[in-house]
């Protein structure tokens, strides 16, 4: 079934992609839920228009991501948390925790962009996130999980 998504929508592809996706996922869940429409000869017609009409708007949206992206470089953050032996962590640190050590640093992002390289986190040590700001400006971020000073 071949489809024009409407919203991104996470390991399939970006809004206004062309996709083609098994016929339950594509009935049961993209259609009812809005994320997408048929790919029928006349929507695909106004995909391309619209694509055409988007392009230049498109290269500024792409620069002012990148300045986002840019905003990273030479960032250091340390996350502190609770720890036991081993250096294991009381709980864990997700994408959110890291989303508010960057807005103490004055930088806004929201957490559903932000991919932990295996999840959540459960030791100390160093950890790379990659941050999407767009479908084209993707940032590597490496941070630090310590110990808190007791």
């Amino acid at each position: 079934m071949e489809l024009i998504l409407k919203q991104d929508v996470e390991n399939l592809g970006f809004i206004n992609d062309l996709v083609t996706v098994k016929n339950g996922y594509g009935r049961n869940f993209l259609l009812p839920q809005g994320l997408a429409v048929l790919a029928t000869p006349s929507t695909k017609k106004i995909l391309a228009e619209t694509l055409k009409q988007r392009a230049f708007k498109e290269k500024k949206i792409v620069d002012d991501a990148q300045k986002e992206a840019d905003k990273l470089n030479g960032l250091e953050i340390k996350i502190a948390s609770k720890t036991g032996e081993g250096n294991k962590l009381f709980g864990s640190v997700s994408s959110a925790n890291l989303v508010e050590a960057f807005e103490s640093n004055g930088v806004t992002i929201d957490k559903k962009f932000i991919t932990i390289a295996g999840g959540l986190i459960k030791r100390t040590g160093q950890y790379e996130a990659k941050i999407r700001f767009h479908r084209d400006v993707i940032a590597n971020f490496s941070f630090e999980v310590v110990g808190e000073k007791k």
